[in-house]
């Protein structure tokens, strides 16, 4: 129980690989905080755990609109008093081609993917700086380090995570706050299960370790760095792809 009496809000969590986030935290003790834009949905996520004995909360909340992240961390921060941990997880994609890419799907990718980051990190430090105490982690992704085609946005906007957490990392150090990200790779998800078998195939040709990963792999480092073993830790994107990008 490493994290009993910490707080820890994960963005996007009310399925998916930030679900199993939050579920690994409870599962260690800490209070999960279930933020997702379906207020309803978080409130039956938290309510589910808390039948299986963990502790939860959940509150709907919009990352890419300030005033309302605002609003939701303040409720947050009324009721539960502190912020220990953020795991910046909520995100989406619009895939296409370049040339076929509708300027609303890159508005979109980006407005959630990097300003929803930007949004939830800026209010969440303001109770992290005053406690002079914190753990940034950021869901970024590979696609972000090496690009893909037809993820031209996608690939912008996670690339932007990891600067944007280098930049916070040096800013809030000073605060004993630790800013991080995670990258993965291809990670076994409903999202990942539509890709077509031939296209699965090529993909694990890829990977050294010749499987997908799991969502507990992501999982198990947010655990990592929000722990007090990675206390000097700070700044760093680490890789969960199988040795994909080696």
């Amino acid at each position: 129980m490493q994290f009993k009496d910490k707080v820890v809000l994960v963005t996007g969590s009310a399925r998916g690989i930030g679900l199993n986030i939050a579920q690994a935290f409870a599962q260690q003790g800490a209070l999960v905080i279930i933020m997702d834009l379906n207020g309803q949905q978080t409130q039956e996520v938290a309510a589910q755990l808390k039948t299986e004995g963990y502790l939860a909360d959940g509150f709907g909340c919009d990352v890419t609109n300030l005033s309302n992240v605002q609003e939701t961390v303040n409720k947050i921060l009324d009721i539960h008093k502190h912020i220990d941990i953020l795991v910046n997880n909520a995100g989406i994609t619009r895939d296409n081609l370049l040339l076929r890419l509708e300027e609303n799907d890159w508005d979109d990718v980006i407005k959630v993917n990097l300003k929803g980051t930007f949004n939830v990190t800026k209010v969440v430090t303001k109770a992290m700086l005053k406690a002079r105490k914190g753990k940034i982690i950021s869901i970024a992704s590979v696609i972000g380090m090496t690009g893909n085609i037809g993820q031209a946005n996608y690939a912008a906007s996670k690339a932007g995570v990891i600067a944007f957490s280098k930049s916070v990392a040096k800013e809030f150090a000073c605060r004993n706050i630790t800013v991080n990200c995670v990258a993965p790779g291809y990670i076994r998800t409903s999202m990942t299960a539509k890709i077509p078998e031939e296209v699965q195939k090529k993909v694990l040709e890829r990977i050294p370790l010749s499987r997908f990963g799991e969502v507990a792999d992501v999982a198990g480092v947010c655990l990592f760095l929000a722990s007090t073993a990675a206390d000097y830790i700070t700044g760093q994107t680490i890789v969960v792809d199988g040795g994909l990008t080696v």
